[in-house]
């Protein structure tokens, strides 16, 4: 059964899944790493799930489509989100806390979620 090593909060979390598991799956359900694994949609669109892997990625497949659009260069940090990947082996995950948006894009989003459709009146 794969062990997963997860670090977050300066604390490190050890439990070991069964084969093709997925982390955000398992959180879901209250199951290990919950309550400790941030996510939210589960389908690869908002990035919360994000983690950093420190050991265990040469058995990972590559980085799909929907985790090329979300993490752009940071895959090439080592991140992955957690919702697109069923394990089959041992791994070791860091998910560092999410940086607060600053004014200008916390006024960009707002603004972009006002923003109505644009439409042509002939």
């Amino acid at each position: 059964m794969p062990k997963v090593v997860f670090h977050k909060h300066g604390q490190v979390f050890v439990d070991e899944v069964k084969p093709e598991t997925n982390l955000v799956v398992r959180a879901g359900i209250k199951q290990f790493p919950y309550p400790n694994l941030r996510y939210e949609c589960g389908m690869g669109k908002c990035s919360k799930c994000a983690c950093r892997v420190l050991a265990g990625a040469e058995h990972l497949p590559p980085p799909n489509w929907k985790e090329k659009k979300q993490l752009g260069e940071r895959i090439d940090q080592g991140f992955r989100l957690a919702c697109q990947i069923w394990l089959t082996h041992d791994i070791e995950l860091e998910q560092e806390e999410l940086q607060p948006e600053t004014p200008a894009q916390e006024t960009q989003a707002k603004t972009q979620a006002k923003t109505p459709a644009q439409t042509s009146c002939s």
